[in-house]
């Protein structure tokens, strides 16, 4: 036998008070967070891999974070090489919320629901989460309806990619953290600021250029930190002395190169095991059994 035709569960004011409900629940309880939409720079195709991300754009948005004890996963986990923060959580979203961001205009949001790959900033404890999962059907359907989004991330760890999302603390991740390049100039007192893009060109005949976006600029000692550097026929190159370097639309003189700042692993929250390790590590030792100059 049929249900009864005289109840519903999907009356629509019913399923409106629902959800109505349930975003005044959202942002009452939780939090304003920033999604970052990623963009795809260079997929491999053969692994369905994308080493090179950009995020762009940041948009504010209210979630609710599930956890009420703390974060979930391993904590901070204690290793041979350190301390790995691996923190999870879980963020709630109103999918009519989300509907409205993506309507809007200018917006770099175009998937129906979150994505994962996608980043959340919680300005709460200044950190990044990434999306590795999106749950569309919990609650299950209550009122035939499914009025929010479940995502469930993990901490996520800065490895070299592009931000600019126009949102100054978290730029500043990618200016602290990223892969640096350090060129002195010759002397100039022209003003170059964060995000100008410099490039040199290393091969008249084939056009060969080096490009780089400025993450600082030290007018003291003239040296020039760049990061995102590469040349323009996607090998391996190098800047160069004496060669000549353009920074919107002015030229200067490199008259040193010096040695690459890889500040990644400074992103690892190791800096602790690091300062303790003196005391009772010799890293001066020397192993006559695995050491090649013993061998």
């Amino acid at each position: 036998m049929g249900m009864n035709p005289y109840f519903s569960q999907s009356v629509r004011s019913e399923q409106n008070l629902y959800e109505d409900i349930t975003i005044e629940s959202l942002e009452i309880y939780g939090q304003s967070v920033y999604y970052l939409p990623r963009s795809i720079v260079n997929e491999n195709t053969i692994f369905g891999d994308d080493i090179p991300s950009s995020f762009s754009t940041a948009h504010k948005v209210s979630m609710y974070i599930e956890n009420i004890e703390g974060f979930d996963g391993e904590g901070d986990l204690f290793t041979r090489f350190g301390v790995e923060i691996r923190d999870e959580a879980t963020f709630i979203v109103a999918r009519r919320r989300w509907e409205r961001m993506v309507s809007r205009i200018n917006t770099a949001i175009t998937v129906d629901r979150p994505k994962e790959g996608d980043l959340i900033y919680l300005p709460m404890t200044k950190k990044l989460f990434q999306i590795m999962h999106v749950e569309h059907e919990q609650p299950f359907y209550q009122l035939s309806n499914l009025p929010v989004y479940k995502m469930r991330c993990q901490l996520f760890e800065y490895n070299d990619e592009d931000l600019d999302t126009g949102v100054d603390e978290i730029d500043v991740i990618e200016t602290k953290y990223a892969y640096t390049y350090k060129v002195v100039l010759n002397n100039t007192s022209s003003n170059i600021n964060i995000g100008d893009t410099a490039s040199q060109l290393l091969d008249s005949s084939t056009g060969l250029r080096m490009n780089g976006e400025v993450s600082r600029w030290s007018d003291s000692d003239q040296t020039l930190h760049l990061i995102h550097v590469g040349a323009t026929d996607g090998n391996y190159h190098e800047f160069v002395d004496s060669k000549i370097i353009t920074i919107n639309d002015s030229d200067f003189t490199v008259t040193q190169v010096l040695a690459e700042d890889n500040r990644i692993s400074e992103n690892e929250q190791n800096d602790n095991f690091s300062t303790f390790s003196d005391d009772f590590l010799d890293f001066t030792e020397n192993n006559p059994f695995g050491d090649p100059e013993n061998s």
